[in-house]
């Protein structure tokens, strides 16, 4: 295959995914604000968020979200060889004994729950909030039964380059928890919420990638053999991945860890905040991310570091664009909470909370998004124990900051301790993996850094003084006055940075608004 059309393969695949990533966030956050407008920024929100802890550990136990990064590697090479019937072998051996493990872990944790809630949520003292946290995280645990094997399903489409189905999986859950919270909340409250988890779940990464997995020849018997060579391969690929913390783990889990000690609804709102960073980080960097990763695997398995750095590189360089985005969404801090949240049970006093909280969560946006592709370089060559070891030095390293932030700033200070252990972790990897490939272009990537981050704070300072002035004349307090602010401080953000960027020569951000361009051009033919 030449570099031109592997290189228009991920375009495409990466279109796909950048499609389903966006419209999932999109739909992600029309689910919270169904939640913000149900629950607001209050205990009940906080028992909700707090249920999703032990959830997240099994998953993170069984290495569920990175079935597609340790298990394509191992089922493309039987597709590649030509023995598809061997790797539904191992995809079955892996389905069933970590299923059935898994399965046990369930088990354990639905009797363990109160117990469990109490040692990762220690700060949380009021019993009818505990009571609430404990039968919710119940609910939402058989959930992780769904995601696991439907991970498994996903990443056999993944590996014969299907990528429609998979797209549907997080659009599928996210209307779940819509569904389930409008139904059933009138009657019981945040906990309609949680079965809305739990349908979603079913629907969308387990029912829906059944059907897909079937139309790509899936193939499953009822078999375990822990002797299998692959086998212990797969385990030894993925036992890193098990034990390490990686970026997205320690986040969700730190927050709600350090939360549980703060105020009332401190966890709700840090959660609202983290949610509108994460529609950045997602439309930059998981898109691309999860769409280059069967590509990069190839180049690996070639040893064609060489072409696998320069895909690296430019990547990088691309979601390095979302710093001017998070630097326009700190000037419009309150505009863009009042406008997605204020309405309901989220009132003014919410809108201030997580307005106040947001501008630290941007501040590691950039860094969110690129440690996604950084990683899935060393995934790509197998090499998933570095990854797991410096990831969780780095976590390790950055509890303190925790303690020490929080105390003075307290729900700031939590945001401001993950992003700054958010960009630890994608310097000390990026680092890691230039050390070890002899990375010779990163010298662009800091340069192309320093460049875009500069003239994202130039248009910010101005950006800024423009939103003050709107702000005194027009009433932000309502949806209509921070809709218009929003409105005019978004025009001017763009006549700025693409003014800004051709000035100073960023062809990153031209192509950008290229590919926009021809997506929106009708097609003549």
């Amino acid at each position: 295959m030449t570099d031109t059309s592997l290189l228009k393969k991920v375009g495409i695949a990466s279109s796909i995914m950048m499609a389903s990533i966006f419209l999932s966030r999109i739909i992600g956050l029309v689910r919270d604000m169904t939640i913000a407008f149900t629950g607001g920024a209050k205990g009940s929100v906080d028992a909700y968020q707090i249920a999703f802890i032990i959830p997240e550990i099994l998953n993170h136990v069984v290495a569920s979200g990175f079935l597609s990064i340790t298990f394509i590697p191992i089922f493309a090479h039987y597709i590649a060889n030509n023995d598809e019937k061997e790797g539904w072998k191992i995809f079955s051996i892996i389905f069933n004994t970590f299923g059935l493990l898994l399965l046990i872990f369930i088990i354990i944790s639905f009797i363990l729950a109160p117990e469990l809630v109490t040692i990762f949520a220690p700060g949380i003292k009021n019993p009818i909030l505990f009571e609430s946290a404990v039968r919710m995280t119940r609910i939402i645990i058989p959930a992780q039964f769904f995601f696991f094997t439907g991970g498994l399903f996903m990443a056999v489409q993944f590996a014969k380059e299907k990528f429609f189905i998979p797209a549907l999986a997080p659009l599928v859950y996210s209307l779940g928890i819509i569904v389930g919270g409008l139904l059933l909340s009138p009657w019981l409250g945040m906990e309609g919420f949680a079965w809305g988890v739990l349908a979603g779940a079913f629907f969308g990464n387990f029912f829906i990638q059944w059907i897909g997995a079937k139309k790509v020849n899936l193939q499953f018997n009822f078999i375990i053999n822990l002797k299998h060579p692959d086998f212990i391969k797969y385990v030894a690929l993925t036992i890193p991945l098990m034990v390490g913390l990686t970026m997205t783990f320690s986040t969700e889990i730190f927050l709600k860890f350090f939360g549980s000690y703060l105020g009332e609804g401190s966890i709700a709102s840090l959660n609202y905040a983290l949610r509108i960073m994460f529609i950045l980080v997602g439309l930059f960097g998981q898109a691309v991310g999860v769409a280059a990763y069967p590509f990069m695997a190839k180049l690996a398995g070639k040893g064609d570091f060489t072409q696998l750095n320069i895909i690296l590189n430019n990547t990088l360089k691309f979601l390095l664009l979302v710093i001017p985005f998070s630097i326009f969404f700190m000037v419009l801090r309150y505009e863009i909470v009042a406008i997605i949240f204020q309405r309901g049970k989220f009132d003014i006093h919410a809108t201030i909370l997580t307005s106040e909280i947001l501008p630290y969560f941007m501040a590691g946006a950039f860094a969110f998004a690129a440690q996604t592709i950084v990683a899935r370089g060393f995934y790509a060559c197998k090499n998933t124990l570095l990854p797991a070891i410096f990831s969780t030095v780095s976590v390790i390293a950055s509890i303190p900051l925790f303690f020490f932030f929080m105390k003075i700033l307290q729900a700031k200070g939590v945001a401001i301790a993950l992003s700054l252990s958010a960009i630890i972790q994608a310097v000390v990897l990026y680092e890691t993996w230039n050390l070890k490939t002899k990375n010779t272009g990163k010298k662009e990537v800091y340069k192309f850094f320093l460049k875009i981050l500069s003239i994202s704070i130039l248009v910010g300072i101005i950006l800024l003084k423009i939103t003050q002035y709107f702000q005194k004349i027009i009433d932000n307090t309502n949806f209509t006055g921070a809709l218009s602010i929003s409105l005019i401080t978004g025009i001017c953000f763009l006549i700025l940075i693409s003014s800004a960027c051709f000035i100073f020569k960023v062809k990153e951000f031209s192509l950008l608004l290229r590919k926009i361009k021809n997506k929106i051009k009708p097609n003549k033919n």
